[in-house]
């Protein structure tokens, strides 16, 4: 393989990775606020949800699909969202836990053969899965924004959420074309010219702000909002994208002390920083311990390989896909219910 293929197979293995280790990671987390994360787990540096193994959920799962349409149809915007639309609904006729509103109705409709999928919804369905689609296209601005669109309208259409699509892939393309120790800020300030929407981009503007004065983890989580709405998300990813991804396990880890969509959160973190220090840079002992079964490492860098090399991207099992769905589901209810359990 030549150089630049390896480069390019570990900026893409980098993206599906740090997607996947933000998300296994953040995923015991989510809907906490920063104090019970601090009293219950102290710091965030290795997974909690069932013993020392990490499972991936939603987030991982979509940014996924997408790889995988992306290897079948890189050429055709048309046929990638039809490829799109159709491995959503498979995926979620096998039970995914954790799946937001706006992507549930979308998959009903796209169940029902409605052309138009996509809900008005400004949550971070959309931006979640979309990394990839900037790491693969991080040499041709038109397709990203042209694939970026369509694929984000399959589940979200209010302009908050396809912006905010746009801004990781952007962001996402910035890092493949730049070495790790390049300036953040000047990346961050290149991929925020894609955004139109003020509320948007007012609030990636104050996330750059409070990264350059050093505001805390805390002060920068109730300025920017750590919730599932798409606006707070990126603001408080870009800040700790920012403020601490000279090292992107801390900057996880950081990212998830501040409590809110968890998961969501650090996946999108965690799919930048895996494509701007490339594999390489991510913790092996983590990735070693999460979960191994469908859309699990050894699948995601198949897909990164497919990607790279033009190869039919790789199968896994469904029946093992349903089965770990419906365990990790219990599994997750259980946390639910000591959650709820007066203290």
């Amino acid at each position: 393989m030549m150089q630049v293929e390896i480069a390019r197979q570990s900026r893409l293995e980098g993206v599906l990775l740090g997607t996947a280790l933000g998300d296994a990671l953040g995923l015991p987390a989510e809907g906490l606020s920063a104090r019970t994360i601090a009293r219950r787990f102290g710091t965030v540096d290795r997974f909690r949800l069932l013993g020392n193994t990490g499972f991936v959920s939603d987030d991982t799962e979509q940014a996924a699909l997408v790889a995988q349409s992306l290897a079948r149809y890189s050429d055709d915007v048309d046929a990638c969202r039809r490829a799109f639309r159709k491995s959503l609904l498979g995926w979620f006729f096998r039970l995914p836990f954790g799946v937001g509103r706006a992507t549930i109705r979308a998959c009903l409709k796209i169940a029902v053969g409605r052309p138009k999928s996509g809900v008005k919804s400004a949550g971070n369905g959309s931006a979640m899965r979309a990394a990839v689609i900037g790491a693969y296209f991080y040499d041709q601005p038109e397709k990203r924004l042209q694939f970026g669109r369509a694929l984000a309208d399959v589940t979200h259409t209010d302009d908050r959420a396809v912006e905010g699509s746009l801004f990781v892939a952007e962001l996402a393309a910035a890092c493949a074309n730049s070495d790790p120790d390049a300036s953040r800020v000047l990346l961050v300030e290149s991929a925020r010219k894609v955004v139109r929407n003020p509320l948007l981009g007012a609030a990636i503007d104050e996330a750059i702000g409070l990264a350059r004065i050093g505001a805390s983890v805390g002060g920068a989580a109730a300025a920017c909002g750590t919730t599932g709405y798409v606006v707070h998300t990126l603001a408080f990813a870009t800040f700790c994208f920012l403020r601490f991804g000279d090292e992107p396990l801390n900057a996880l880890r950081r990212a998830i002390s501040a409590g809110g969509d968890t998961d969501s959160i650090a996946a999108i973190l965690g799919g930048w920083l895996g494509i701007l220090h490339g594999s390489e840079g991510l913790s092996d002992d983590l990735l070693a311990r999460i979960h191994d079964g469908p859309f699990g490492p050894t699948h995601l860098r198949a897909l990164a390989r497919s990607l790279v090399q033009g190869d039919a991207p790789p199968r896994y099992s469904v029946v093992a896909a349903f089965g770990r769905n419906l365990g990790i589901s219990l599994v997750v209810l259980g946390h639910v219910l000591i959650r709820a359990w007066p203290r």
